[in-house]
């Protein structure tokens, strides 16, 4: 009896399988953006600090600093991006490109970028630009400003 013979196709695919894995889990060491959690009609802060910082969590929010203006920061684990598109004024927006449901992972020269396929979402509206692939903007979430911290619903 022969034993079988691994293909080259067959290692690729294990070898490709192992690479998405390990991305998985890097990709699951982020801290997550506070949520604010609905609590009989009212909002309360949500706990988890900041993408990045390193804080340790808090009832009270995000500092609104993390956020740049005329920019934004992604937070992978909670599926949020929130943008500062003028001082002060702070949208948020679903990670999930409209397009084929890529994540967006990149702010870049005023607009949110899908690796995907390269649409491109306006800071400010979520919408898609005319050249993109996407024709639906970002879904937008609820930014609640506290002092000078944030959560998101």
């Amino acid at each position: 009896m022969t034993e079988p013979v691994t293909g080259r196709r067959t290692v690729l695919i294990g070898a490709i399988g192992v690479g998405v894995a390990a991305g998985t889990l890097a990709a699951c060491s982020s801290p997550p953006v506070p949520t604010a959690k609905a609590s009989g009609g009212s909002s309360s802060a949500g706990s988890p600090a900041a993408q990045g910082g390193g804080a340790t969590p808090s009832p009270a929010g995000t500092p609104v600093a993390d956020i740049p203006v005329g920019g934004g920061r992604i937070f992978p684990d909670q599926q949020v991006v929130v943008t500062q598109p003028a001082a002060g004024e702070f949208k948020a927006f679903s990670t999930t490109c409209t397009h084929q449901g890529c994540a967006v992972t990149m702010i870049e020269g005023g607009h949110i970028i899908c690796p995907c396929h390269g649409s491109q979402f306006d800071l400010t509206s979520g919408a898609p630009t005319p050249d993109s692939q996407a024709k639906q903007p970002l879904a937008a979430m609820t930014v609640h400003v506290e002092g000078d911290r944030f959560t998101v619903s």
